[in-house]
């Protein structure tokens, strides 16, 4: 079982930064993919971004160039430095680490919250 527990988020201004941290504990493995995912009111929840254990990242276009994913495998951190944040950014962060050949091994934060409001 791994245990996933965000940290990092809150309320920033349009134009700002926040740094999200995820600490995960329990049986996982370097080899595990680790994401960030959001989910805001009344939509589905979508990929934000995603490093596998050798570094390759991967981000959609609605976040590319402004957030960055990082790992450090010997603390068991996943990291999300969000630069430039919109309005449209609001939502609730959830990480997410998976197995990346067994669809069992699949894990999820509680989440926390990122408001980006004047």
């Amino acid at each position: 079982q791994v245990q996933l527990v965000e940290s990092g988020g809150g309320l920033v201004q349009p134009g700002g930064s926040l740094r999200l941290s995820c600490a995960a504990s329990g049986s996982i493995s370097s080899i595990y993919v680790m994401g960030w995912y959001r989910q805001a009111p009344g939509k589905q929840r979508e990929l934000v971004a995603a490093i596998t254990s050798g570094g390759t990242t991967n981000y959609p276009d609605s976040v590319k160039g402004r957030f960055t994913i990082s790992r450090d495998n010997a603390k068991n951190t996943v990291y999300l430095q969000m630069n430039t944040l919109k309005p449209e950014d609001t939502a609730v962060y959830y990480c997410n680490s998976r197995h990346p050949l067994i669809g069992k091994y699949d894990y999820w934060g509680q989440g926390t919250q990122v408001t980006v409001s004047s």
